[in-house]
């Protein structure tokens, strides 16, 4: 076999296709840059075939950001350019994003190593810590970044796992905090960009065969799909998510992957069958151990959570006094520390209000949402949610007084939340 044999070799090892090795690069490229790469699998094959000798420029630096090692390592020619010759805003992203983001999640260890389950046990502490931070202040850059740095560790350290058991692990470990980069950007509102994370996790989840954390990426996918207001794209996502593993032997996971099914049903306006997946959700809920041990990422889920993807559904359906009886029982049994979690169901309640008349209720009840959210700036997806209530008050009661007041209120103290 002809062309480059040891790079070859090195997607066999990582299971790569020509494809995913493509989309891998150009993950990296955005990581590194902020820019979507445009690598495809024509620049692969002539990489494998020898039609590429010295990859240079993002190339390269994307080929190294996915294996780790310099181009060298991966039977390429040394390239002529030297450091000061590169594009310098290229290598200087690449340093930022790479040593800033592993450190902020996974400090401390010695590249080259043998990896085992002591590095699996502290990279999980790791994404526990990011997913108290999700729950507490909402997704931000800092979070995406942190978590693309431990994913970036945890595929760094498979390379050199004792078994193949470690291995699967790690790479399990990979895909749930790309996953936590992804969710960053879709409470953020960065959504192109959880797209790209979201096929990147699916990926390692495959590869790890976790089905927990096919799970977990089925359910983000689902929920992208919803602020794209994609619903049928919403359903087939938490159908993938109901045949899982996970979800078939554990009712907790079931019954999320129902919750979100009834909120695409429910975004298409199909009221039959929005109700039908709310009553699975109810059913297998109240079969689930809610003690048993389970990722870190599944607790924020619970009676008090179906009780906030109840209001959502019902409010979706038109039915606002269902929606609001539903809000008041989720912020009756939300914990506290669920800060973003609260807010959005805040501002949930008040949309109940608005719909059927209460505008003075309404107006006043979203100000809890930015009490509730005091010293952080507004996730990107609560923002929205505030806007569109804005829009819907202007809508149904342009000329009330409570109305303009809310207005002035958050365009002089609000809007820079």
């Amino acid at each position: 076999m002809t062309g480059n044999a040891v790079l070859r070799a090195r997607m066999a090892d990582l299971g790569l296709t020509q494809e995913e090795l493509a989309a891998r690069m150009n993950v990296a490229l955005l990581e590194i840059t902020g820019r979507p790469g445009d690598v495809s699998a024509r620049t692969v094959r002539n990489l494998l075939s020898g039609a590429t000798l010295r990859p240079i420029g993002r190339t390269r630096v994307a080929l190294e950001r996915v294996f780790g090692c310099p181009s060298t390592d991966l039977g390429f020619a040394p390239t002529a350019a030297t450091a000061s010759s590169e594009d310098p805003v290229l290598r200087r992203s690449f340093c930022t994003a790479t040593v800033g983001a592993l450190a902020a999640s996974v400090p401390g260890v010695t590249s080259g190593r043998s990896a085992g389950m002591s590095d699996v046990f502290r990279l999980r502490d790791g994404m526990a810590a990011l997913t108290a931070l999700d729950q507490t202040r909402g997704g931000h850059i800092a979070l995406e970044r942190a978590a693309l740095g431990g994913a970036a560790e945890a595929v760094r350290l498979q390379r050199n796992a004792v078994s193949q058991t470690v291995r699967q692990r790690l790479l399990s470990v990979a895909a749930h905090y790309t996953s936590a980069a992804a969710w960053s950007c879709i409470d953020a509102r960065r959504l192109d960009r959880a797209r790209v994370h979201l096929n990147e996790a699916l990926s390692m989840a495959g590869m790890a065969q976790d089905p927990a954390a096919q799970l977990l990426v089925w359910n983000a996918t689902a929920m992208l799909a919803h602020q794209r207001r994609d619903y049928g794209e919403g359903i087939a996502a938490a159908q993938a998510a109901q045949t899982t593993t996970a979800a078939r032997r554990d009712p907790l996971f079931s019954s999320l992957t129902h919750a979100r099914t009834a909120i695409g049903h429910a975004g298409r306006g199909d009221h039959r069958p929005a109700l039908r997946s709310l009553g699975h959700a109810e059913a297998a809920l109240a079969k689930a151990d809610l003690t048993a041990p389970r990722p870190p990422w599944i607790g924020f889920y619970g009676p008090a959570e179906l009780a906030a993807l109840t209001a959502a559904v019902h409010r979706l359906l038109g039915r606002y006094a269902n929606a609001e009886a539903a809000s008041h029982r989720a912020l009756a049994t939300l914990p506290t520390e669920l800060r973003r979690n609260r807010s959005m169901a805040v501002i949930g309640l008040a949309f109940a209000q608005l719909h059927q008349g209460d505008v003075d209720l309404a107006c006043a009840t979203t100000g809890e949402a930015f009490e509730l959210m005091a010293g952080d700036r507004l996730p990107g997806r609560l923002r929205t949610r505030v806007g569109d209530f804005h829009r819907a008050l202007f809508m149904l009661a342009p000329s009330a007084r409570p109305a303009r007041e809310w207005s002035d209120r958050y365009r002089t103290e609000w809007s820079t939340a």
